[in-house]
């Protein structure tokens, strides 16, 4: 087998007294295209500056196709960042923007001018050269961007929250470009992102942090089919907990997916209750409900008339017990 494109093992980063990366072990496969998820401060940033350079770790050792690269500075890993402000030149063209790290490497102008349009054509932006950053839309610069990365070829292209600045459809555009490119060019691709839905989206397999720590590292229908944990339940999509001993009848803590549980369905699982709440999002409706037992349950339902007058009415909610996520970590 060959070596992972990254491996990183018992990676600390302190600030002082703040541990922001706090004893990671972790392999990325070459060729994967590899997401690291979590809230604001949870560590995944961090832990992407590490392997870029930018920061040097507290401990740990950070190995990039099997070579030990922890006190390397960034120009000697053979990887390329691209940010989420995009950091073009605005006096530059286009062309001359992506053809800059050739460039700076010493290629000579024939060839860097062939690797630059390459890289453009492989965006889908051939024929955009001769523009200035400010005649494109956003997304044509996160684009420009991307093959401002391309063209030095890296092993390993990291991406830090790329696409935040977008807006929802333009975003959603560029996730699906993304990961076509990603096939395209074969080459490994880490994801830095605090949008769950992006990640469970574009990615081979995701890492969900937590204070600096991973909870759990798995294929983005194990992570949401299958939480570890109360945090990764509760993160990744939307989650029920609830003590089982109120609803169930038996110990232990569980998670439950809204678009599990039905309304007078026929599954082996049923609880009776009041709806609290009724949200309208289009194709579906989001039901608040207060259980009997006490706790509070979100239901998921495709939209249709007459759900909005069930507010303050009593439902009885059923699912099928397949679909209860027991969770023993708390």
């Amino acid at each position: 087998m060959s070596e992972p494109a990254i491996r990183l093992t018992g990676l600390r980063k302190s600030f002082g007294a703040v541990h922001a990366v706090d004893g990671v072990d972790l392999e990325i496969a070459d060729g994967e295209f590899f997401s690291m998820l979590g809230p604001s401060g949870s560590g995944k940033t961090t832990v992407l500056r590490l392997i870029a350079g930018f920061e040097s770790p507290t401990a740990g050792t950070i190995e990039l196709a099997g070579a030990d690269v922890t006190r390397r500075p960034p120009y000697e890993r053979d990887v390329t960042t691209v940010f989420q402000d995009y950091a073009l030149f605005p006096h530059m063209s286009v062309l001359d923007n992506v053809a800059y790290g050739p460039r700076v490497r010493g290629v000579g102008r024939r060839e860097r001018r062939e690797r630059a349009e390459e890289a453009l054509r492989s965006v889908r932006l051939d024929g955009y050269g001769a523009r200035r950053p400010a005649q494109l839309s956003g997304g044509q610069r996160q684009r420009v961007a991307l093959a401002r990365a391309l063209v030095n070829r890296p092993r390993v292209l990291l991406l830090d929250e790329p696409l935040g600045a977008l807006d929802l459809k333009l975003r959603e555009e560029m996730q699906v470009e993304l990961k076509a490119l990603q096939r395209q060019v074969g080459i490994t691709f880490v994801f830095v992102t605090h949008d769950q839905q992006e990640a469970l989206t574009m990615s081979d397999r995701v890492a969900v942090f937590a204070a600096g720590r991973i909870e759990q590292v798995a294929a983005p229908a194990e992570l949401y089919e299958r939480p570890a944990s109360p945090f990764v339940a509760g993160f990744v999509g939307t989650s029920n907990l609830f003590a089982g001993d109120e609803v169930l009848g038996r110990p232990g803590s569980f998670a439950l997916r809204p678009e599990k549980i039905h309304l007078d369905g026929n599954g082996d699982c049923a609880a009776p209750g009041t709806v609290a709440e009724v949200v309208y999002a289009g194709a579906f409706t989001r039901l608040v409900v207060d259980l009997d037992a006490g706790p509070r349950l979100v239901v998921l339902q495709t939209s249709a008339p007459g759900l909005d007058a069930l507010r303050d009415r009593p439902v009885r909610l059923t699912w099928n017990s397949s679909d209860l996520i027991a969770l023993d970590k708390e």
